[in-house]
Protein backbone atom coordinates (compact mmCIF):
# COMPACT_ATOMS: atom_id res chain seq x y z
CA UNK A 1 0.00 0.00 0.00
CA UNK A 2 1.34 3.41 -0.86
CA UNK A 3 2.07 6.55 1.60
CA UNK A 4 1.37 10.03 1.69
CA UNK A 5 3.17 12.08 3.77
CA UNK A 6 1.94 15.55 3.27
CA UNK A 7 4.09 17.99 5.17
CA UNK A 8 2.03 21.45 6.09
CA UNK A 9 -1.17 19.37 7.25
CA UNK A 10 -3.25 22.07 7.91
CA UNK A 11 -7.32 22.06 7.53
CA UNK A 12 -6.41 22.09 3.55
CA UNK A 13 -3.92 19.29 4.07
CA UNK A 14 -6.11 17.23 6.14
CA UNK A 15 -9.11 17.57 3.75
CA UNK A 16 -6.77 15.61 1.00
CA UNK A 17 -5.36 13.40 3.61
CA UNK A 18 -9.36 12.17 3.89
CA UNK A 19 -9.30 12.18 0.78
CA UNK A 20 -6.47 9.83 -0.16
CA UNK A 21 -7.65 8.04 2.49
CA UNK A 22 -10.90 6.71 1.32
CA UNK A 23 -9.02 5.92 -2.10
CA UNK A 24 -6.90 3.57 -0.14
CA UNK A 25 -3.47 5.59 0.95
CA UNK A 26 -2.10 5.93 4.35
CA UNK A 27 -1.52 8.69 4.75
CA UNK A 28 1.39 10.52 7.74
CA UNK A 29 0.61 14.66 7.98
CA UNK A 30 2.81 16.85 9.81
CA UNK A 31 2.74 20.15 11.97
CA UNK A 32 4.79 21.51 14.16
CA UNK A 33 2.39 21.86 16.82
CA UNK A 34 0.78 19.60 19.49
CA UNK A 35 -2.90 21.39 18.30
CA UNK A 36 -1.66 20.60 14.94
CA UNK A 37 -1.01 16.76 15.90
CA UNK A 38 -4.27 16.52 17.45
CA UNK A 39 -6.07 18.09 14.40
CA UNK A 40 -4.47 15.49 12.26
CA UNK A 41 -5.11 12.83 14.12
CA UNK A 42 -9.35 13.77 14.79
CA UNK A 43 -8.78 13.68 10.81
CA UNK A 44 -8.45 9.78 10.88
CA UNK A 45 -4.45 10.56 9.70
CA UNK A 46 -1.27 9.46 11.21
CA UNK A 47 0.11 12.88 13.21
CA UNK A 48 3.95 13.13 13.03
CA UNK A 49 5.83 16.27 14.61
CA UNK A 50 7.95 18.04 11.84
CA UNK A 51 9.64 21.30 11.09
CA UNK A 52 9.46 22.18 7.45
CA UNK A 53 12.42 24.52 8.37
CA UNK A 54 14.61 21.45 9.71
CA UNK A 55 14.77 19.10 6.69
CA UNK A 56 15.80 16.45 8.95
CA UNK A 57 12.68 15.82 10.76
CA UNK A 58 10.97 15.22 7.82
CA UNK A 59 13.24 12.73 6.11
CA UNK A 60 13.28 10.97 9.54
CA UNK A 61 9.46 10.22 8.16
CA UNK A 62 9.96 9.00 4.51
CA UNK A 63 11.28 5.31 5.29
CA UNK A 64 7.72 4.35 4.11
CA UNK A 65 6.66 7.10 1.93
CA UNK A 66 6.20 7.09 -1.62
CA UNK A 67 5.11 10.74 -2.16
CA UNK A 68 5.77 13.72 -0.24
CA UNK A 69 3.18 16.47 -0.82
CA UNK A 70 4.95 20.19 0.50
CA UNK A 71 1.56 21.95 0.89
CA UNK A 72 3.08 25.19 2.63
CA UNK A 73 1.93 28.19 -0.38
CA UNK A 74 0.05 29.21 2.43
CA UNK A 75 2.17 28.65 5.44
CA UNK A 76 2.21 31.74 7.43
CA UNK A 77 3.68 32.09 11.26
CA UNK A 78 5.74 35.06 12.83
CA UNK A 79 8.50 32.22 13.89
CA UNK A 80 8.95 30.61 10.29
CA UNK A 81 11.20 31.83 7.69
CA UNK A 82 9.20 31.36 4.53
CA UNK A 83 11.77 32.08 1.72
CA UNK A 84 13.79 29.54 3.55
CA UNK A 85 11.33 26.76 3.45
CA UNK A 86 10.32 27.23 -0.27
CA UNK A 87 13.92 28.09 -1.14
CA UNK A 88 17.16 26.59 0.63
CA UNK A 89 15.06 24.33 3.26
CA UNK A 90 13.54 22.83 0.51
CA UNK A 91 16.63 21.89 -1.81
CA UNK A 92 18.22 20.38 0.70
CA UNK A 93 15.38 18.18 1.26
CA UNK A 94 15.24 17.49 -2.38
CA UNK A 95 18.56 16.55 -2.38
CA UNK A 96 18.32 13.93 0.16
CA UNK A 97 14.95 12.28 -0.84
CA UNK A 98 16.75 10.71 -3.67
CA UNK A 99 18.43 8.44 -1.43
CA UNK A 100 15.06 7.63 0.02
CA UNK A 101 11.98 5.34 -1.27
CA UNK A 102 10.06 8.95 -1.96
CA UNK A 103 8.90 8.41 -5.69
CA UNK A 104 7.22 11.35 -6.14
CA UNK A 105 7.19 14.96 -4.89
CA UNK A 106 4.10 17.36 -5.09
CA UNK A 107 4.95 21.34 -4.72
CA UNK A 108 1.81 23.47 -3.63
CA UNK A 109 2.70 26.39 -6.64
CA UNK A 110 0.26 29.26 -5.37
CA UNK A 111 -0.60 30.15 -2.08
CA UNK A 112 -0.34 33.25 -0.15
CA UNK A 113 3.21 33.19 0.44
CA UNK A 114 5.47 35.78 -1.59
CA UNK A 115 4.99 34.69 -5.69
CA UNK A 116 8.36 35.02 -5.92
CA UNK A 117 9.27 32.70 -3.22
CA UNK A 118 6.29 30.01 -4.86
CA UNK A 119 7.93 30.86 -8.29
CA UNK A 120 11.49 29.92 -7.20
CA UNK A 121 10.41 26.72 -5.07
CA UNK A 122 8.61 25.31 -8.29
CA UNK A 123 12.09 25.74 -10.07
CA UNK A 124 13.78 23.90 -7.36
CA UNK A 125 11.51 21.06 -7.61
CA UNK A 126 11.37 20.54 -11.42
CA UNK A 127 15.24 20.70 -11.58
CA UNK A 128 15.42 18.72 -8.70
CA UNK A 129 12.82 15.77 -11.21
CA UNK A 130 15.26 16.21 -13.96
CA UNK A 131 18.23 16.03 -12.23
CA UNK A 132 17.14 13.12 -10.28
CA UNK A 133 14.73 11.63 -12.74
CA UNK A 134 12.24 11.84 -9.68
CA UNK A 135 8.57 12.70 -10.60
CA UNK A 136 7.22 15.56 -9.43
CA UNK A 137 4.12 17.97 -9.63
CA UNK A 138 3.81 22.02 -9.19
CA UNK A 139 0.12 22.17 -8.83
CA UNK A 140 -1.48 25.79 -9.73
CA UNK A 141 -5.06 25.93 -7.83
CA UNK A 142 -5.14 28.40 -4.87
CA UNK A 143 -6.82 26.35 -1.86
CA UNK A 144 -9.83 28.79 -2.25
CA UNK A 145 -11.06 27.02 -5.04
CA UNK A 146 -11.97 23.80 -2.05
CA UNK A 147 -12.65 20.84 -3.94
CA UNK A 148 -10.74 21.78 -7.25
CA UNK A 149 -7.88 22.01 -5.27
CA UNK A 150 -8.05 18.54 -3.42
CA UNK A 151 -9.07 17.10 -7.24
CA UNK A 152 -5.79 18.52 -8.32
CA UNK A 153 -3.76 17.16 -5.52
CA UNK A 154 -5.47 14.32 -5.58
CA UNK A 155 -4.78 14.03 -9.47
CA UNK A 156 -1.53 14.96 -9.25
CA UNK A 157 -0.53 12.38 -6.41
CA UNK A 158 -1.94 9.32 -8.87
CA UNK A 159 -0.46 10.73 -12.13
CA UNK A 160 3.20 10.73 -9.97
CA UNK A 161 2.98 7.49 -9.30
CA UNK A 162 1.80 5.97 -13.11
CA UNK A 163 5.20 7.92 -14.24
CA UNK A 164 7.16 6.15 -12.45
Amino acid sequence: MARALIVGCGCSGRALGSELRDEGWEVRGTSRTEEGLVAIEAAGIEPARADPERPGTILDLVGDVTVVLWLLGSAKGTSVDLAAIHGPRLEGLLERLVDTPVRGFVYEGVGTVDAEALRGGAELVRRAGETWRIPVAVTETSREQGPQWVEELETAVVDLLARR
